[in-house]
């Protein structure tokens, strides 16, 4: 019988090893067909380190300690017990065959025998969060909805059957080894440290039936490992399975070797492995492809993310369109691409917008990063999603209306709102000090602290221009010498680029860095977070190189340093100095709660200094909403969405001006222009039942506020 079994082992063994291999080589070509994706593997070393912090830190589920630790016992499993599976060979064979050396070697055992208790009463955890969070009961803010979920079934039963086939091994060894007078010394719980009290129970069985027991075990452990290895193996994109091999390489080849997700820069446009210089159209091949129109276009990086998607819907959880109700969801977007990628039937020149991806889809994306940031495995979701409106804007032509419309007034008067040039400095009109200009009232600001860069928000937007009236008083009050480009200031192209279109952010990016050059500013400040985003992570990429900090960066260095002074007041907040807002039902004027603009927060890894700056005005309480820091949920206007119209679902500022009402707070403070509008609008739309809208300002009019009431008048210039 044993002679039987042990063929049928070896069999399984070779068909699953086999088919294994099979899908190894089916995701290899896959991926490998893509094109190339430069500077993903060097150095090695820092990006070892990398995936060694990661995959062990677990990091990402810090906010969910449950799965964490749930996840973190299942995935060690594979590796470490793995030594069983060995062993089982053996005992199919002889029942009371171990290893050598490794066999009976206490730490061995200790470490095969708690993880796999563990591992069993992870997945028992993991089962359930799934059952809990099934879309059966949430429907679609359940972040499973969407997912495949027999293929996630089959692998936590996997994870529970061998769990529970070693743990019952390792009883039946106990009790084998306990009546053989050559091996009775090992039965002990020094040996059998969490399954001794089991073996004990099998006291009263007879020698014969352990040893069956035994090799029918190992039999049964052996088969449901090859009949995993089979069903993943026919399915190369079962990222529920095979993300446990392919995360490490996922992390190993992130963007940034030793940074942190994908965020911040989007990447170059490439052709052939080669940043692509738009402003030389010249020189491109005539057959040259930009961005992402067909699966033939994709590199193997965008591949091999689509292939690693474990479904978790962790992305899905944390998407600003997804929430409120647009077709947007950036998990099932990656397993549509990957669906076709791995089709072999498929055509490959069908386009992936339209054909593959609904438009819709596409252009419902802020660009928030929320989706890369919570990814477990380091997917690059916005890599993709930029490439892919390349190619629409660039190639294919297509793209919404009213975003047509704004990128022409980019192209002709530089800014998304067609305003001339010649009103770019009238934010500074009736300020009690002047503003110099580099190249009218000063050569160049070489010598002065910081060229202020005011951006088109902060220029032309009412409310913005408070702000920047508002952070050029505080620098003139803190002996902060500046100067600003003023007409020679054009957008960073931060709309054109996240909409697509690449050739247009090079043409006013070269532009401003031609002027920026000219200027030889020491750092540069700005209040928006887009601009600040633009000038300190792409303009590199087109050869400027620059120092770049946030106003509530340099604002708090300023207040921390004793050259801002601010004062308290019962009743702080008011974008002028002098009022306070009469909150709404249940709202406090002298609570403020913080909104985290995504590209100052997730994007650049700013959140303490705007809340240091709030925490330094006395008598103002602030109030954090549930979702903040990095976990902030965007206002609805990043990539390019601030000039597009929300048709479908709730609006996005909507919902996160409710989510800031319910705080009790009287007013809702930011640190970005286009956060600032987003969120006006946000509350003006809001089911809150406010009599008196809830006042939305900038961390930097609060500031002003505060220093104003100690001191009325600022200084006389020197």
């Amino acid at each position: 019988m044993r002679t039987v079994l042990t063929a049928v082992v070896l069999v399984a063994t070779v068909v699953g090893v086999s088919v294994f291999v099979r899908g190894v080589l089916v995701i290899y070509r896959t991926v490998s067909a893509g094109r190339p994706a430069p500077g993903r593997t060097t150095p090695a070393g820092t990006r070892l380190a990398r995936v060694l912090a990661e995959v062990l830190g677990h990091a990402r589920f810090r906010h969910r300690p449950v799965v964490r630790a749930a996840h973190w016992f299942v995935m060690l499993s594979f590796p470490l017990l793995v030594i069983t599976l060995v062993g089982a060979y053996g005992q199919v064979g002889d029942p009371r065959y171990s290893l050598p050396v490794l066999g009976h070697l206490p730490p061995v055992e200790w470490i095969v025998e708690t993880f796999a208790w563990l591992a069993t009463l992870a997945i028992a955890a993991l089962v359930v969060v799934r059952l809990r969070e099934h879309p059966g009961r949430l429907g679609r803010a359940s972040r499973f909805s969407g997912s495949t979920f027999w293929q996630a079934y089959y692998v936590e039963a996997t994870v529970a059957v061998v769990g529970a086939c070693i743990i019952a091994l390792r009883a039946a060894e106990f009790a084998l080894l306990a009546r053989d007078p050559s091996l009775a010394h090992l039965a002990t719980a020094w040996h059998f440290p969490l399954t001794a009290w089991l073996g004990s129970m099998l006291s009263g069985a007879s020698t014969a039936g352990l040893e069956n027991t035994i090799v029918l075990l190992s039999v049964a452990k052996i088969l449901v490992s090859m009949a995993w290895f089979v069903t993943v193996g026919l399915q190369p994109a079962m990222g529920v399975a095979w993300h446990r091999f392919l995360a490490v390489v996922t992390i190993f080849t992130r963007r940034d070797a030793d940074g942190g997700p994908a965020l911040g820069a989007l990447p170059p446009l490439l052709i052939a492995g080669e940043p692509v210089d738009l402003t030389a159209l010249d020189t491109l091949p005539d057959d040259a492809r930009l961005g992402l129109g067909t699966v033939e276009d994709l590199t193997w990086r965008n591949l091999l993310d689509v292939t690693t998607c474990t479904e978790c819907g962790r992305c899905q959880n944390v998407c600003p369109a997804w929430a409120t109700g647009k077709p947007l969801s950036p998990k099932q977007l990656l397993l549509e691409v990957r669906d076709h990628a791995y089709d072999r039937s498929a055509d490959r020149t069908e386009a992936l917008v339209g054909g593959i991806v609904d438009p819709e889809e596409l252009w419902a994306c802020t660009m928030c990063g929320a989706c890369v940031q919570e990814c477990p495995v380091d997917i690059e979701h916005l890599d993709l999603i930029s490439g892919l409106r390349r190619h629409q804007v660039l190639m294919a032509n297509e793209v919404p209306t009213e975003l047509a419309g704004t990128l022409a007034k980019l192209e002709q008067r530089g800014n998304p709102w067609g305003l001339p040039a010649r009103n770019r400095m009238d934010w500074a009109k009736g300020l009690p000090f002047e503003v110099p200009v580099v190249g009218v009232d000063v050569d160049t600001a070489a010598e002065l602290d910081y060229l202020f860069w005011v951006g088109c928000a902060g220029a032309y937007d009412d409310k913005a221009r408070a702000t920047t009236r508002a952070v050029a008083e505080l620098l003139h009050r803190a002996g902060v010498t500046f100067a600003v480009l003023g007409n020679a200031e054009t957008c960073t192209g931060d709309p054109a680029r996240r909409a697509g279109n690449e050739f247009l952010f090079q043409l006013l990016a070269s532009q401003n860095i031609e002027a920026l050059d000219a200027a030889k500013p020491q750092a540069i400040v700005t209040t928006c977070a887009h601009c600040l985003n633009s000038l300190s992570n792409e303009y590199p990429q087109l050869g400027g190189t620059y120092t770049v900090v946030h106003h509530t960066e340099l604002l708090a260095r300023l207040v921390a340093a004793g050259r801002l002074t601010l004062a308290g007041t019962s009743a702080t907040g008011g974008s002028t100095p002098g009022q306070s807002p009469e909150g709404s039902p249940g709202q406090s004027p002298d609570r403020v709660t913080y909104h985290d603009p995504c590209y100052l927060g997730r994007h650049n890894q700013v959140y303490s200094p705007p809340r240091e700056l709030l925490a330094a005005i006395p008598g103002l309480e602030v109030a954090e909403m549930p979702r903040s820091c990095e976990s902030s949920f965007c206002c609805g206007g990043g990539g390019a969405r601030a000039f597009m119209n929300e048709t479908t679902g709730t609006r996005i500022s909507t919902a996160r001006a409710e989510e800031a009402i319910a705080t009790g707070a009287g007013t809702i403070a930011t640190a970005c222009p286009f956060c600032t509008t987003m969120l006006t609008d946000g509350v003006a739309g809001s089911a809150s039942g406010s009599s008196t809208p809830v006042l939305v300002t900038d961390v930097a009019q609060l500031v002003l506020s505060a220093v104003r009431r100690g001191d009325p008048e600022p200084p006389t210039p020197s």
